[in-house]
């Protein structure tokens, strides 16, 4: 029997109808299809004020009329995202009446507002918020107490909006415009913070990666190819990027036990141009990087005084999981193939013998997404300061092949062969400056087997994002791995794998 989720209770004292109003935003960004949100309280107390807040939020029109439903029952709006049933149960005198209404029509796929809740029995969900208003006489005609509680499902989910709260009050962003910016593939969100005095910001919401299903050795997934579990690792990087004289967000605050960080906004000036890569900003790019792996860089940084980050390393078992969700999900589901075991024995064996020699090899750190989408450009700055690296929390310590096939083979965005063997000369070159023993030769090898297992990974990444998670975007950016990948293949560094991809994925090899 699964064990009961105690509720979460958030207290706010509200002086008047401005502070009702401002709840009523908070609770408007945790708020989706088919949640139930409960008022209860003292008569008179602002419940009906509350809910026209709420409403006007959702449906994006402050001016907009939001009749009480006392009379009606029910009223519905249509949100640009949801509908939104309000509901006055007042004069219900049984759950069974709910049907008359059609209650179950009207709440699927909506947001159900509903005051009066005592009176629909067992139609509630038991995963729902409750918040109750009252009036306190020792205090002045226009105060009162609001007491949110979080039932199941909204326990979790209030905690993190409590933690919000508490966060940007601390850090004196509470009077911020809250605007949710687009996410990526991962469980992390971000909003764009702007405060009345054009002031701006980012606010980060981490929250702890769920420990998947034992895969291996009694390890998930995300524990064996070492990503990062916390948001620990984001700010230690942060920091310790930005100690080695590139941009990274600086750290205005956080709260590291609920996930959370206010972190500087670096714009949104991509890498980029409508046509392609911008040769400037991608040479640039390649300085940054360059820069990094010349330099001695520490095992282990600091978040805290609290939270030291010891980066772990790119070993053989993390290399060896990755290049496995080719078979295990792009195989059957991109390219239709059914691979038999000893296909996918030999897949492992042959990656294993030509992985060993990359771990043996000299390290740095592998910031691991090093590539367009999380790269901006900072005009405002100079030289390898105008590249802004947004995304590093899965860092390990691996080999520096693995970040310049990163960039110079952008999974989103085409880099033309030209460019892609022009900027790699130029890595080159300014690796030989710092460092007169620098082996290119030895370089390239390394590229061709990273940029190979790195394509691998992501033709299988990306086929899991559409068959398990739904996100078919990313099978756009297929065509453009397997050319990747296919380069990369012809290395005699791969000359073995290249016979297995030939065999049993003959359509990436080609002629």
């Amino acid at each position: 029997m699964a064990e009961a989720i105690e509720p979460v209770v958030w207290h706010v004292d509200l002086a008047g109808e401005s502070e009702t109003a401002a709840l009523a935003r908070d609770i408007a960004e945790l708020v989706g299809a088919n949640d139930v949100v409960t008022l209860s309280g003292d008569l008179g107390a602002g419940k009906s004020t509350f809910a026209r807040s709420l409403v006007r939020q959702l449906i994006e029109d402050e001016r907009a009329e939001v009749p009480s439903p006392t009379f009606t029952l029910m009223q519905i709006y249509d949100g640009p995202k949801f509908p939104i049933v309000h509901a006055d149960l007042y004069r219900i005198k049984s759950p069974d009446e709910l049907v008359e209404l059609g209650w179950e029509e009207a709440a699927d796929n909506a947001l159900v507002l509903v005051e009066w809740p005592d009176r629909a029995g067992t139609a509630l969900t038991p995963d729902r918020l409750d918040i109750a208003f009252y009036i306190d006489a020792s205090r002045p005609l226009d105060f009162r107490r609001a007491i949110v509680t979080g039932h199941g499902a909204w326990a979790e989910k209030l905690q993190r909006a409590n933690a919000i709260r508490n966060l940007l009050q601390v850090a004196d962003w509470a009077d911020a415009k809250r605007t949710f910016m687009q996410g990526d593939a991962s469980t992390r969100a971000y909003e764009r913070l702007i405060k009345p005095d054009g002031s701006r910001a980012v606010l980060m919401i981490s929250p702890p990666r769920p420990d998947g299903p034992p895969v291996r050795f009694g390890k998930s997934y995300s524990a064996i190819a070492r990503l990062a579990e916390d948001i620990v690792p984001f700010i230690a990087m942060a920091k310790a990027i930005t100690e080695q004289g590139l941009s990274a967000p600086r750290i205005y605050a956080s709260d590291i036990e609920n996930g959370l960080a206010i972190i500087e906004d670096l714009g949104t000036e991509p890498m980029i141009g409508v046509d392609g890569p911008d040769p400037e900003r991608y040479a640039e790019a390649v300085r940054a990087i360059a820069h990094l792996h010349h330099s001695d860089l520490p095992r282990e940084v600091a978040a805290d005084d609290s939270y030291l980050h010891r980066i772990p390393p790119y070993d053989l078992d993390a290399m060896l999981i990755e290049v496995e969700l080719l078979t295990e999900w792009y195989a059957s589901h991109v390219a239709k193939v059914n691979l038999a075991s000893g296909a996918k024995a030999m897949f492992v064996n042959l990656w294993k013998g030509t992985l060993r020699e990359i771990i043996t090899s000299p390290t740095t750190w592998v910031l691991r997404d090093y590539h367009s989408p999380n790269l901006l450009w900072l005009d405002g700055r100079a030289g390898i300061e105008r590249v802004g690296v947004i995304d590093f929390q899965d860092c390990v310590i691996g080999p520096a092949a693995y970040d310049v096939a990163s960039l110079l083979q952008d999974a989103r965005i085409t880099v033309p062969d030209e460019l892609e063997l022009k900027l790699l000369g130029q890595y080159a070159r300014a690796r030989k400056e710092a460092d007169p023993a620098f082996d290119m030769t030895a370089f390239v090898r390394a590229y061709a087997i990273m940029g190979a297992q790195r394509a691998t990974k992501i033709l299988g990444i990306f086929a899991r994002l559409d068959k398990r998670d739904g996100k078919s975007q990313y099978l756009a950016h297929i065509p453009r791995i397997e050319h990747y990948l296919s380069k990369g293949l012809k290395h005699p560094a791969l000359a073995d794998l290249k016979s297995w991809y030939k065999t049993h994925l003959p359509h990436i090899v080609g002629d």
